[in-house]
């Protein structure tokens, strides 16, 4: 098998570009060049997805998922904080959307749309449960107790947390998360290892050098740079634009976690539709658990250096959605074995969701 010696000349050109097209934004070139800054993040977008899969294929499963999962974190968490200190009180919520709009887009979404195309072209998919169960008991403790106990402390009026309690939740949320890591990657590697697809030329490709390896990495960061710096820079219009509709400023979230989590979505749907379903539901779940158990206790920390308050505890409205998404995933998820009713059921779920978002 041919090993991969050189990389393409798009996944270095497009963060390139996008760091060029965000330097022109500073001259302000109106609002046509908004579009040119889209197109900049949607190249680097996809120019990391590239970069992280490289470095997942030399450093094997499943720590490759693990990396792309860190990699769409670290944007999240850099683009939330980053809006959070230029916004000052108005984003107050706005981690707390947008973790929601991840696991509801993760969940219902990725999840549904993978379920659906990958049964669509091969009837039926199995997948290892210990793991996906592994993942949705830790991904349900760690949601409830950030995104719908705070509705019910009393220290603090409100949807919040005092500082104590932000503290502690902040140290639960890194528990959770780094024991998941640990027993994903050292104790129970195996229950998150995938059954290789018969014929998947990506799954037995022999993996690149570890000099095309490094080159992807260190590129890797130059794209999520990129990323970040464009999102933010494309968030004034964003906001406004939602305004424009009327829309609740919640929709904000949606975007945010729909563009920090493209990269994600596109690995996952591929890895359906070769019939790696197990591939799939690692990254998509480690990167709903990457969301939310890194982004809290990064929001927290900025809310405590800087005295900003943290809305965490979600509307009835979204309590329901969020409880729903969370049984419905372990009833479809609990069997091993999925069909095109699954996804079905889950995208019906995430439609919801998207509609009482706009019409609440």
């Amino acid at each position: 098998m041919k090993m991969l010696k050189s990389l393409p000349v798009w996944p270095l050109a497009a963060p390139l570009a996008g760091w060029l097209l965000l330097f022109g934004s500073t001259f302000n070139l109106g609002g046509a060049y908004q579009i040119l800054l889209v197109a900049g993040l949607i190249g680097s977008v996809l120019a990391a997805v590239y970069h992280a899969e490289v470095v997942a294929h030399r450093i094997g499963e499943p720590y490759g998922t693990l990396v792309l999962a860190l990699a769409v974190t670290l944007i999240e968490v850099a683009l939330i904080v980053s809006l959070m200190l230029a916004g000052g009180p108005e984003t107050t919520g706005l981690a707390r959307d947008t973790v929601f709009a991840a696991i509801m887009i993760i969940l219902n979404g990725i999840v549904g749309i993978c379920l659906l195309l990958g049964a669509g072209r091969h009837r039926e998919q199995t997948f290892g449960l210990l793991g996906v169960s592994a993942s949705l008991a830790t991904l349900a403790a760690i949601a409830i107790l950030t995104l719908v106990l705070p509705n019910y402390t009393s220290s603090a009026a409100g949807p919040y947390y005092n500082s104590s309690q932000l503290i502690f939740i902040a140290v639960i949320s890194l528990v959770l998360y780094g024991t998941f890591v640990l027993v994903q990657t050292v104790r129970h590697r195996d229950y998150f290892l995938p059954k290789e697809a018969v014929g998947d030329e990506e799954v037995h490709a022999a993996p690149p050098t570890p000099t095309v390896a490094w080159v992807s990495a260190g590129a890797l960061l130059v794209c999520l740079g990129a990323v970040v710096l464009l999102a933010k820079s494309l968030a004034p219009a964003l906001e406004t634009a939602i305004a424009a509709m009327g829309a609740p400023k919640t929709l904000v979230g949606i975007v945010i976690a729909g563009i920090v989590l493209l990269p994600e979505g596109l690995a996952a749907v591929r890895a359906a539709r070769a019939n790696r379903l197990q591939t799939s539901l690692n990254l998509a779940l480690g990167s709903a658990l990457a969301s939310i158990g890194l982004t809290i206790p990064a929001v927290v920390v900025v809310s405590l250096a800087t005295g900003l308050t943290v809305t965490l505890g979600l509307d009835i409205k979204s309590t329901v959605l969020l409880l729903l998404s969370l049984m419905v995933a372990t009833l479809s998820l609990g069997t091993g074995r999925t069909t095109v009713m699954q996804g079905t059921v889950h995208l019906v779920i995430f439609a919801v969701y998207l509609f009482t978002t706009i019409v609440p």
